[in-house]
């Protein structure tokens, strides 16, 4: 068995490919391999990625049929992955020489599940450090006592896939996978589930990932229908939490982070075409509507005013029809509650 997979997915990138492909080959070991997913690229990107499988050590060009967004193009690297350890970098990022095994290093020395490094975020020449919001560093912890608590940032409000390294048998045991389909906040059902269900984490620093920020094919610059599904991203977060042991310790966190998530977006909504606009509120409304509205009152008297006045006023909008989904709550039955299909993008 090989000692690292790299699942790397790239869309139409090609003008940052080459510094993500040459920090791959300043990471490269026998023992890596380093699987370039070109989801349906159409700018050239493609050929670059035939290149690094012929030129790059332990590249392997695996090339999707159709478009189907970072989750599943993850999961497609994911399923031909064959290392002992899995990490992830996205095609217009970058790695610092060596980073991959400084943080095998660690993970192997901790002998934990997985572990969560700091990374450095990028706006055009701007670079600052993004620390994991947990103290205790290169100290093995159960992840629940990460997700708490609900006032301030933990854990759990760091997702970035990339930003860690994680040992096989998370992946054996179906913890690794993204939600097909989503186009965006893909990573908040996976965080919290690695963190709710693996049995063993640790913060290890290790500043090596430079995440770039501000590309205008990313998603996050781009004010498209895509955006919305962080409504089905979010539905998941809470659906999963209602049917956990812990439901009542953590369903405050799962609904103020869903919440803050909320009026994030409505706050920028100038930035959305009109249609998807009028989407965005309608949306939002009806998934305030959804959660358990002891926990959200809760929630949106912890928050400050502005946003809970702005979430109170979106509440008011108007209440989930019939036809929804049933509101989040406490399972009543083994099976948790089952999400309502979002929208396609």
């Amino acid at each position: 068995m090989l000692k690292l997979s790299v699942v790397v997915p790239f869309y139409n990138v090609r003008t940052y490919a080459p510094d993500a492909l040459k920090s791959l080959e300043l990471n490269a070991r026998d023992d890596f391999e380093f699987l370039l997913v070109d989801d349906c690229s159409t700018d050239g990107t493609s050929a670059l990625l035939e290149r690094a499988a012929r030129e790059l050590p332990g590249a392997v060009h695996l090339a999707r049929e159709r478009n189907g967004g970072l989750a599943t193009a993850r999961n497609t690297g994911l399923d031909a992955a064959r290392g002992q350890y899995i990490a992830f970098l996205d095609g217009d990022d970058w790695l610092a020489p060596g980073h991959l095994a400084r943080t095998l290093a660690a993970i192997e020395t901790l002998n934990c599940d997985f572990v969560r490094t700091d990374h450095v975020r990028c706006t055009g020449r701007t670079r600052s450090v993004q620390r994991v919001p947990y103290g205790p560093q290169s100290v093995v912890a159960d992840p629940r006592t990460a997700v708490l608590p609900a006032s301030r940032a933990t854990s759990v409000d760091y997702p970035y896939a990339w930003a860690g390294m994680y040992h096989r048998r998370l992946l054996d045991r179906g913890l690794l996978h993204f939600t097909d389909g989503l186009r965006t906040a893909e990573d908040r059902p996976w965080i919290w589930r690695l963190h709710r269900e693996a049995g063993s984490f640790a913060a290890v620093g290790l500043p090596g990932i430079f995440y770039r920020r501000g590309v205008s094919t990313s998603l996050t610059q781009i004010g498209d229908e895509r955006q919305l599904d962080f409504i089905r991203a979010f539905d998941q977060v809470l659906l999963d939490t209602a049917a956990d042991r812990e439901f009542d310790l953590l369903l405050p966190k799962a609904v103020r982070t869903y919440c803050a998530i909320i009026a994030h977006h409505i706050g920028s909504i100038e930035r959305f075409e009109p249609p998807v606009a009028r989407k965005l509120r309608s949306m939002s409304a009806a998934a305030l509507g959804r959660m358990p509205q002891d926990v959200l009152d809760r929630a949106l008297d912890s928050m400050d005013a502005d946003r809970a006045a702005l979430l109170r006023r979106l509440r008011r909008r108007r209440r989930t029809p019939a036809s929804a989904s049933a509101s989040v709550s406490a399972p009543t039955t083994p099976t948790a509650p089952t999400p309502r299909p979002a929208a396609s993008a």
